[in-house]
């Protein structure tokens, strides 16, 4: 696995096949569908909210998260907003998971830490 120097991301190698190329963004999108996924998260801090994101696209949910590749390992940063009435570290221990996981078997990159922030309590009236 090597930097691209031309822009930011990383190359796999794929053997006589050619390349893959995978850009950070990528990375980032990945682990923000995944910690919107587990219960309890409310957003990504600084998003917007899941429906709106099938309009605007999925670009949006890299927001509040970022992502260093070296070496092929990954550190990842994420600020969320968590639902009122959720347990913090149960929610965030799930988070961590989920978005190690979807990382690690959608890039083949490891993931050595997933650190979270909560940025918001989100107070809503449905649950």
């Amino acid at each position: 696995m090597e930097k691209d120097e031309n822009q930011t991301g990383y190359t796999l190698e794929n053997g006589n096949m050619g390349q893959v190329q995978i850009a950070d963004e990528v990375v980032a999108i990945i682990a923000g569908l995944a910690a919107t996924e587990v219960e309890g998260v409310a957003s990504m801090a600084g998003n917007i909210t899941n429906e709106l994101v099938s309009k605007l696209g999925k670009k949006s949910l890299s927001k509040g998260i970022r992502v260093k590749v070296e070496d092929g390992i990954v550190n990842v940063n994420v600020a969320l907003n968590i639902a009122y009435g959720y347990s913090v570290p149960k929610t965030c221990k799930k988070v961590q998971e989920k978005v190690k996981a979807a990382i690690e078997n959608m890039t083949g990159l490891e993931v050595e830490k997933v650190d979270i922030q909560i940025a918001n309590v989100s107070i809503s009236k449905e649950k």
